[in-house]
This record gives structure tokens, sequence and C-alpha cells, in this order.
């Protein structure tokens, strides 16, 4: 496919609209709707139905230059066509967002927008601050400020624990708050998240490395680390086997 740009005053309906017939040449034009939504984060769709096709962008993007929507115009449609999308695209879209102020603006809008569910330190069988603290003594020289801690909605098996900068928590899974969960294992958990607190993302040209190679060398530090891996696999399998 030979990846061309013509912008000169385009609506994002006409973007569209030439994007889509550069994708299927021969298919029917539907009525194409673009919209800007207030969403928590970065989310756009496109779905066809009923010769209608509806997109919605986050309004985050409300004014972003011609070539970036048409870039994710690409994309979106690549994917609902299963069509291959030029790395162009790929790559200007990835670099767009990627720019400091459009991170900035997201955050706020996490913030801002985006409900997060804290159901507290206390568990019915663990304390999440009581790990915290022990693990903040024993490899952080106690020097990490305490973000929000809490427990998952549910006995999660896919994830076991996950940091939100956005709201400053970190939410673990239920599954560990059972008496006959390893200890070990809820503390490798916690200390994998308590790491992003000290090691926070990279970002590149079009990448956001989340697990740094100074995060990484840091998580080697953890004693019995093998050990505490096999753990986990061994209780999620088990949890799968119950569930």
């Amino acid at each position: 496919m030979q990846v061309q740009s013509v912008f000169l005053f385009e609506t994002p309906v006409e973007i569209w609209s030439r994007v889509y017939r550069t994708l299927r040449p021969r298919a029917a034009m539907p009525e194409i709707q673009v919209r800007y939504g207030k969403f928590v984060d970065a989310h756009t769709y496109a779905r066809l139905r009923d010769g209608k096709l509806e997109v919605k962008i986050t309004d985050v993007l409300d004014g972003a230059p011609a070539p970036i929507l048409e870039s994710l115009a690409y994309i979106l449609l690549g994917k609902l066509f299963r069509k291959p999308v030029p790395a162009l695209y790929n790559q200007r879209y990835r670099r767009y967002m990627n720019r400091r102020e459009m991170r900035r603006s997201l955050q706020l809008l996490r913030q801002m927008r985006g409900r997060k569910y804290l159901s507290g330190a206390q568990g019915k069988n663990c304390n999440l601050e009581r790990v915290f603290e022990d693990l903040n003594r024993r490899f952080f020289d106690g020097l990490l400020a305490r973000p929000q801690l809490g427990w998952s909605k549910t006995r999660s098996r896919g994830i076991l624990g996950h940091y939100d900068p956005s709201h400053n928590a970190i939410i673990i899974s239920r599954i560990f708050d059972d008496p006959e969960a390893p200890r070990l294992g809820l503390e490798y958990v916690m200390f994998h998240e308590m790491l992003h607190l000290c090691h926070p993302p990279e970002h590149g040209y079009a990448k956001r490395r989340v697990h740094t190679k100074e995060f990484k060398e840091a998580e080697r530090g953890f004693p019995r680390l093998k050990e505490a891996k096999l753990l986990l696999k061994k209780l999620c399998a088990k949890a799968c086997r119950e569930s």
C-alpha cells in the first residue's frame, strides 16, 4: 500500500472517508459519524453497523493535527477490517500520544474522571499496611511514602497487583487475603509494585517502558525471587482449578 497524506483543510469526517476509501476501494461508502467523547483515558473506537460507521474519539484529541487523526483512522479501520497498517501511522500516533503535554493531559483526565475502587488496607485476614511497612523497612530504609492501599474487588488471578499512578494506589488481588495464601508470594507482589514508586516509567521517542533496566535490577534484589515466582504460578493454577 502506498502511504500518502493529503490534508489541506479536511474535516474529521472527510479524513475518515478518504482513509475508508483507501482501505476498501470497492465497498459502498457508509454514512460516517465522528464524535468526541469524555473518556477516562485515550479510548477510541470505530464501529460499522447498518451501513453507518460510528467513530468516537477521546476529547483529548479534539483539535489534534490532521496527520494524527489520519493515523488514528488507519489504525482503527485497519483493525476493524483486518488490514495491515503502514508503520508510519503507528509510529506517528505513538509519538504524538507519548509527548509530555499529552501524558500530562491524560494523567489529569484519569484523576478527574476516573473512579478508583479502594477497599482499604484491612482485609479479612491480612492488613496491607503492615505488609507495606515491613517491606519498606527491610528494602527501602523506610523512606517510601505509603500510597493508598487496597484489595481488588475479586480474587483476580490474572492481575495479582498493580500500581495506579493517577490515584497513587497499590491494589493487591484478594487471592492473597486467605490464610492459606503464601506470604512470600504476597510480599513479592507488593515489593514489585513498590518498585514502581521509585522507578517510574521511561518515555522514549515512541515507546513507554514500565519495567526499566533499573527496575529489573532492583527486583533481582528480592530474596528467594525464583521461589516466589514459582509459588505464584502454583497459586494461580490452583485458583484456576477451583474456579
